[in-house]
């Protein structure tokens, strides 16, 4: 399956273990990555509150771009970069005054967009293109036993439901069933739907640490070993202020916490050093120990 691939910001740059476990993994499950350096952020967080009209634009021309070279999926491994790219679908498919505007500016820079191609992230391509978590697990090499992963959808994979079109948004099943695929024993956690509190972190960090802090201890409470998700925002929310978020509840956390790819990678049998797993700041040599998995490099 040959699919465009839109890495998002994070993954090119704070996050580029995220970038690196998706092509090793990508390569192992005979995904073909079709790179576009011309494609362009996706604007949440900034430009779709302050210009509706421009951000489905943006978004409209790097779905363009992708139908030009003839490809029908936009993959993507960052929720809130899926939750935009949806966003733009549905808004040019159901408002007729902004679709006339952004077609019009599309034209102005040589581009046109169709609707034929559609953003699915890489958990949803596993699920649904790829043979579901069966087909996966026919492909496992070093399965996850013992490890007990909880998993984190965050909000933007999930809902609005009529948008996104994945899964039920309050009792979802298909990240679970992988983790099942992989070997490991998913934990069932009412934060595993709840808010990482990235949208506020810059605003008002304090109550953005407890939000996440929440999340974590909900899952360390429910015997957890380690978290993933499938958004790199959650897992900067997760892991990268995980050491305030357990300031703001009170409690120590020493919570690993993979990204998807990361985690599928290590069932596959690739190296924890070419899933980037080094560079995560809470250590995820406690999981793979109980893996049997080789050290992390230092």
């Amino acid at each position: 399956m040959k699919v465009a691939y839109y890495p998002g910001c994070v993954a090119q740059e704070s996050g580029k273990e995220l970038d690196m476990a998706t092509r090793a993994v990508a390569s192992r499950l005979g995904l073909e990555l079709v790179d576009f350096p011309t494609f362009s952020c996706c604007g949440s967080g900034f430009v779709d509150e302050s210009n509706l009209t421009l951000n489905v634009a943006i978004n409209a021309r790097n779905l363009a771009i992708a139908e030009r070279a003839g490809l029908s999926t936009v993959m993507t491994v960052c929720s809130t970069c899926q939750g935009m790219l949806k966003l733009a679908g549905q808004v040019l498919a159901t408002t007729p005054t902004i679709r006339s505007r952004v077609d019009a500016t599309l034209r102005g820079i040589g581009y046109t967009y169709s609707g034929s191609a559609t953003p699915k992230h890489f958990l949803q391509i596993i699920v649904e293109d790829l043979g579901g978590a069966e087909a996966l697990r026919s492909k496992v090499r070093r399965p996850l036993r013992g490890l007990k992963v909880a998993a984190f959808y965050g909000c933007h994979l999930l809902r609005p439901h009529d948008r996104m079109q994945f899964d039920d948004p309050e009792d979802p099943h298909t990240f679970e069933d992988v983790i099942r695929a992989l070997g490991a024993e998913p934990v069932d956690y009412r934060g595993r739907v709840m808010c990482c509190g990235f949208p506020i972190q810059f605003v008002k960090p304090a109550t953005a640490e407890r939000i996440a802090g929440a999340q974590i201890l909900d899952a360390q409470q429910h015997g957890a070993d380690a978290m993933a998700t499938p958004c790199p925002l959650c897992h900067i929310s997760l892991d990268t202020y995980q050491r305030e978020a357990g300031r703001q509840v009170g409690h120590q956390l020493n919570m690993p916490v993979f990204h998807f790819p990361q985690l599928v990678g290590l069932a596959l049998g690739l190296d924890p050093g070419t899933l980037g797993l080094a560079r995560h700041l809470v250590s995820t040599q406690g999981a793979l120990a109980k893996l049997g998995a080789v050290a992390v490099p230092a």
